[in-house]
């Protein structure tokens, strides 16, 4: 999946709009322009685009999905058991993480992978105090493996570790721009929502995360917004305050939060 061009220069001098961010990235980001696997070059401009947000002093958790490699979902579609295509697909972010550890340590970030999913020698095994910690120093913490148990989504993985490290916000990055009334690939009277609440997206099942990451964000206050990862630079933008796809929260929207 190829990221397009900046819009515009990032903002000289801005300030963080978060002091603690969880960032969901799916695993089809990093196979570029190819069609199963890892495009190294796409996983080196991820890793920028974090990199230019840890430079804002802000602390930095991550979780990717592992759908580049295997779907457990599709798995279990085509007729494998549940649980056993479940624990492929976690296995899959850890490999998914790896790669983006290897490629923001090339950059100078230090990168502490921390597994739902036992594996001490590659990853750390998951110790909520522990990851703070990592975070607290300064460090980029990557959770995979998932939450560890099947049935349960990277969406839920997100969810759940963003409310065990407390982070101000959880950043949902998509192929669109935020959330749309329908899917605007389809229907050409979609229009954007700049703002919804968790009941919306539960009642009208908008395309945000799955019904129980949507749920677990509610009973927590943690607000969610989903934007475009294929814009270079977007990731600053929304840590940096800039009112750029769909918010998700508990406040009612006003009349003008949608968007034509």
């Amino acid at each position: 999946m190829e990221l397009l061009p900046a819009r515009s220069p990032q903002p000289s001098g801005a300030l963080p709009a978060y002091r603690r961010v969880l960032l969901k990235l799916s695993g089809e980001f990093l196979e570029g322009k190819r069609e199963f696997g890892i495009d190294p070059v796409t996983v080196q401009e991820v890793a920028e685009q974090v990199r230019d947000v840890h430079q804002l002093g802000i602390e930095l958790a991550l979780v990717v999905g592992g759908g580049n490699i295997v779907r457990g979902a599709e798995a279990s579609a085509a007729g494998m058991d549940r649980a056993s295509a479940d624990y492929m697909g976690m296995l899959a972010t850890v490999i998914n993480s790896l790669a983006l550890q290897n490629a923001l340590e090339q950059l100078g970030l230090a990168t502490r992978v921390v597994s739902a999913i036992e594996m001490r020698q590659v990853a750390e095994p998951f110790i909520p105090r522990r990851a703070v910690r990592h975070l607290e120093k300064g460090r980029v913490v990557i959770f995979a493996g998932g939450t560890g148990s099947p049935f349960f989504t990277t969406d839920s993985t997100a969810a759940l570790r963003a409310c065990e490290i407390k982070a101000d916000v959880l950043l949902k990055a998509t192929k669109v721009d935020g959330v749309y009334t329908a899917d605007p690939t389809k229907d050409a009277d979609a229009q954007r929502y700049t703002h919804v609440t968790y009941q919306q997206v539960l009642e009208q099942g908008l395309n945000v995360m799955d019904a129980s990451a949507i749920a677990l964000c509610k009973d927590n206050a943690l607000p969610i917004i989903v934007f475009d990862l294929l814009v270079k630079g977007n990731i600053y933008r929304v840590v940096t305050g800039e009112p750029i796809g769909t918010l998700v929260s508990a406040t009612p929207p006003s009349a003008a939060a949608r968007a034509s």
